[in-house]
């Protein structure tokens, strides 16, 4: 799908709380409090804020899976904020991969759950972060009002 406007952002996670859901070998690692199966899957909720044209904040719940080479991830985050100046709040769906040393992903605006100045919002972003940054991670949506 073509969209109308671009809207460049950096956002950071600001908190992650990951917990098993399912550990297919009983094997895994153990860091801080957290468990990640070698095999298996977890959940995450997360927390984003965003600064550029895409200002504001996001609570996000992941599930994640864990094998040895790419494996899925899956998400929904609710942003509340706003884009090129519209405010209000909208929700993203995330497909995307996963290994030890990166992270693909596309988003999608899910239409009908937006409200205020992004109710009829429609787009989509994809993010690739490989390794930790302390200044955030790029993202540019592609989007249309109306």
């Amino acid at each position: 799908m073509t969209y109308q406007h671009k809207a460049a952002a950096r956002f950071n996670v600001t908190a992650w709380s990951e917990h098993l859901v399912v550990d297919i070998d009983g094997e895994g690692r153990k860091a801080g409090d957290a468990y990640y199966p070698n095999r298996g899957i977890t959940r995450a909720e997360v927390q984003y804020t965003y600064t550029g044209e895409i200002e504001g904040t996001s609570t996000l719940t992941y599930l994640i899976a864990y094998k040895a080479d790419a494996a899925p991830i899956l998400c929904f985050e609710r942003f509340e904020g706003s884009i090129a100046g519209h405010e209000g709040t909208c929700v993203f769906q995330h497909t995307g991969s996963q290994d030890k040393t990166s992270v693909s992903a596309h988003l999608q605006v899910v239409p009908g759950m937006g409200t205020g100045g992004l109710e009829t919002l429609r787009g989509e972003a994809d993010v690739s972060i490989a390794g930790h940054s302390d200044n955030g991670y790029e993202l540019t949506l592609t989007y249309s009002l109306g």
